[in-house]
């Protein structure tokens, strides 16, 4: 994706090719991996949403959940890194389903992914844009609203988002790596200061999980692997794409799923199984976070419970700025093949940056924040923090059900891929791992329609319970249908569809259709 001084001084139709060469390949392993580990926040999914998870679900068996998520997830990643082997595409999910199952599938699945990871990233602001709020009041007594700062925050994110690549894979890395230390810090505390009752091992036992409640148990689960996936949208700025990009999913799927897992664990020991499971034992302002950082205060002091504040905003800062990138490079990938306007697939001549990109997400972030402010009018605090109950809340489930669905179609187009041609490929990435992993991934997505509701916050389910999951799968379905009109009014662009700029491969594989 970058151009060259020389490349820049000529002509449109040489600028239009450079657009559509690749990056300079910059990412190894581990800068893959921090990138897409950041993208699910470590240190809020252990502090906010594990907290969460325990206090609506009931279920004791959350920890064993991550695990059993991590398989699922593992298994959908034997066959997503066989594909990605063979696919480079900034478009990830858009090229792997456009070659494995069609065009028009590959089209909608495209604008379900842009949706999902805008709702995603957008969703997060409202997180930050709250514990931001509450820090400074709590350190200055002055109450600024939450937006004030979310635009702050865009506005970094947006100038990281039109530069080097590799300066957020650095700053994400740092950001990460002390997450990690600090909840690190926190599990060797818990386990050695245990609540009543003392060290039990019942949060990983399969009886504690497998209860009625499982469905909203695995629901919550799943929104704290989101990211993980997004390994192949870098597959164009990496240095050895066939084996970086397995090899980052595999390394963050199996560090995540361990991670969340002993950390839960030690959460569950810290509380105590009755406080963390049972909400009306509480009051409304001591569920949540405070239960992680109540801990922290009592056994570790206030000086680290500020650390791991801050940390905890930062955690959310590194998310925001992983599912940026990841827009950004699927609008590039949809520009470049002519499925959006081609100068969505302009980049940065010094940065390799895809530019265009990054600008249309921030626009898109504008606006639905100025949309929630203006919805935040007459709102009773009373009812609690409008950023994470509405924006938060109901963007990042949106978001996660999108996600899941998508891999659930990645999982199809990989049998569909490989049943063409199997490559040398073994039946079991190529056939018996994408079955697998779809039939799994498919009763997740089934499992969080059926708990939208619960995952919310809602007593009973109304309209709203239906239209967030809608407006993730209708557009997708107007995209394919879209699509098949571009295949007789513009069939230059429909074969490019899902090849990048590789006409020649286009015309190998063949339609898929």
């Amino acid at each position: 994706m970058s151009l060259s001084p020389q490349q820049v001084a000529s002509g449109p139709g040489d600028e239009a090719e450079a657009r559509r060469r690749p990056a300079k390949r910059k990412l190894g392993v581990l800068s893959v991996a921090f990138l897409i580990v950041a993208a699910s926040a470590p240190l809020t999914v252990i502090a906010g949403g594990s907290t969460s998870a325990f206090s609506v679900t009931h279920v004791l068996g959350i920890p064993l959940g991550y695990v059993v998520l991590a398989v699922a997830l593992a298994i959908f990643a034997v066959g997503y890194a066989a594909m990605s082997r063979y696919i480079t595409n900034a478009g990830a999910f858009y090229a792997y389903v456009s070659q494995g199952i069609g065009r028009p599938a590959g089209v909608g699945a495209s604008i379900i992914a842009l949706i999902a990871y805008n709702a995603m990233q957008v969703g997060i602001y409202g997180m930050f844009g709250f514990q931001m709020s509450m820090l400074v009041l709590e350190k200055t007594g002055v109450d600024i609203p939450w937006w004030v700062f979310v635009f702050g925050c865009i506005a970094v994110i947006a100038w990281m988002g039109v530069n080097r690549v590799d300066l957020s894979a650095k700053v994400l890395g740092v950001l990460v790596a002390l997450e990690f230390a600090v909840v690190i810090v926190f599990d060797v505390v818990a386990i050695a200061n245990p609540a009543e009752g003392g060290f039990s091992a019942a949060p990983m036992s399969p009886s504690e999980l497998f209860v009625p409640g499982v469905g909203a148990v695995l629901s919550f689960g799943i929104a704290a692997f989101m990211g993980f996936e997004s390994a192949a949208i870098y597959s164009e700025e990496s240095k050895d794409p066939r084996r970086t990009i397995p090899r980052a999913t595999f390394l963050a799927v199996a560090v995540i799923g361990v991670f969340y897992a002993i950390s839960s664990w030690a959460l569950a020991l810290a509380i105590g199984p009755d406080k963390i499971l049972d909400p009306v034992g509480i009051t409304a302002e001591e569920a949540g976070p405070p239960l992680f950082f109540g801990f922290v205060a009592q056994h570790l002091g206030v000086l680290w419970v500020d650390i791991m504040s801050v940390l905890f905003i930062t955690s959310l800062f590194a998310a925001l700025v992983s599912f940026h990138n990841a827009v950004a490079r699927y609008i590039f990938a949809l520009g470049r093949e002519g499925v959006l306007p081609s100068g969505l697939a302009s980049v940065r001549s010094r940065s390799s940056a895809p530019w265009a990109g990054s600008v249309v997400q921030t626009i898109v972030a504008i606006v639905v924040v100025i949309s929630f402010s203006i919805g935040e009018i007459g709102w009773n605090p009373e009812n609690g923090p409008f950023a994470v109950l509405i924006l938060f809340t109901w963007l990042t489930n949106t978001g996660a059900f999108g996600l899941v669905l998508l891999m659930a179609l990645v999982s199809v187009a990989v049998v569909g891929y490989f049943r063409r041609d199997r490559r040398g490929v073994g039946i079991g990435s190529r056939l018996v791992a994408p079955i697998i992993a779809a039939v799994s991934l498919a009763a997740v997505a089934v499992l969080i329609l059926v708990n939208f509701d619960v995952l919310l916050g809602q007593a009973e389910s109304n309209a709203l319970t239906f239209l967030l999951p809608a407006i993730v799968v209708v557009p997708g379905v107007l995209a394919m249908l879209w699509a098949r009109r571009l295949r007789r009014t513009r069939p230059d662009t429909y074969r490019r569809i899902g090849h990048g700029n590789d006409d020649d491969s286009a015309r190998h594989l063949g339609d898929s259709d």
